[in-house]
């Protein structure tokens, strides 16, 4: 039985919510809006971010393709009116259409104009947070941090990440443990950016195995300590392994060549 596994803990709760209460006070903005697909982790978000600040102060936007319908807006529109926020409907296929054709998007490019559409609901969150002063609340969480498995300043555009240092498994159990429904909790992950995709299909793994890696590295064991306690193969940890080197510029802002005393990015702390 593997020995590796993430572990969610109750006081993780509370040090996110002081973690959102102190940064909505520090900015001074009027409140928070959340982009809420129906999946865990934004469903997660949007709880934390109205226990934290209340429900007078939290938004969530719902932005697909098409009619505002199906079980995905179902929950995510159950959800918001459980936890009494509103939930803003935007159908972002004319927008999409106007980029591609602008760009001569070929409709076999899946990547590219799924990227598009991450990249447009952000434009669409940040334009509420212009326009209502509100700061945006990203949904990405470690798992997805670790793989580069974003669209940069797309999901990855945010002003702050709630849940950016919660394996996808610890999401699962603090939303179990906030009362996410369990149909939202046991849903297929999926970035909805084309028909069929799932996140274990294009990561290749299993979150399960995949937080179990990951653990194993942030610890610093070798790949083959992390191969026979996680009980995954060693070739998966190396691939693991490289997808993470691979994203680093995911992670990290723009890169600043140094000149100046001190560098943003660099050696400038804030």
């Amino acid at each position: 039985m593997a020995s590796l596994q993430p572990k969610f803990r109750e006081e993780q709760v509370a040090i996110i919510t002081s973690f959102i209460r102190h940064h909505l006070k520090d900015s001074r903005a009027n409140g928070l809006v959340v982009g809420m697909s129906g999946g865990v982790d934004s469903s997660l978000v949007a709880k934390l971010c109205v226990g934290a600040a209340g429900r007078d102060k939290v938004v969530g936007v719902w932005s697909g393709e098409g009619a505002a319908e199906g079980q995905d807006y179902g929950d995510a529109r159950d959800w918001a009116k459980a936890l009494g926020i509103p939930l803003r409907t935007v159908d972002i296929t004319p927008l999409v259409a106007s980029f591609g054709h602008a760009l001569e998007i070929k409709e076999t490019s899946r990547v590219p104009l799924g990227n598009v559409k991450a990249r447009v609901r952000m434009i669409i969150l940040y334009y509420i947070a212009n326009t209502e002063g509100r700061l945006v609340m990203g949904t990405g969480n470690k798992s997805e941090l670790a793989m580069g498995y974003f669209t940069v300043f797309g999901d990855g555009g945010a002003d702050f990440l709630p849940i950016g240092d919660l394996y996808k498994t610890q999401v699962r159990e603090m939303a179990a443990f906030l009362g996410v429904p369990k149909r939202i909790i046991d849903k297929v992950p999926t970035a909805g950016l084309w028909p069929g995709q799932t996140d274990e299909g294009e990561l290749g793994i299993a979150y399960a195995d995949l937080d179990r890696v990951l653990l194993g590295i942030e610890i610093h064991l070798s790949p083959e300590e992390i191969a026979a306690q996680a009980g995954v193969p060693l070739a998966k940890v190396r691939d693991v392994e490289a997808l993470l080197a691979q994203s680093v510029h995911k992670r990290k802002p723009p890169l600043v060549p140094k000149i100046g005393i001190r560098t943003f990015g660099l050696d400038w702390r804030e």
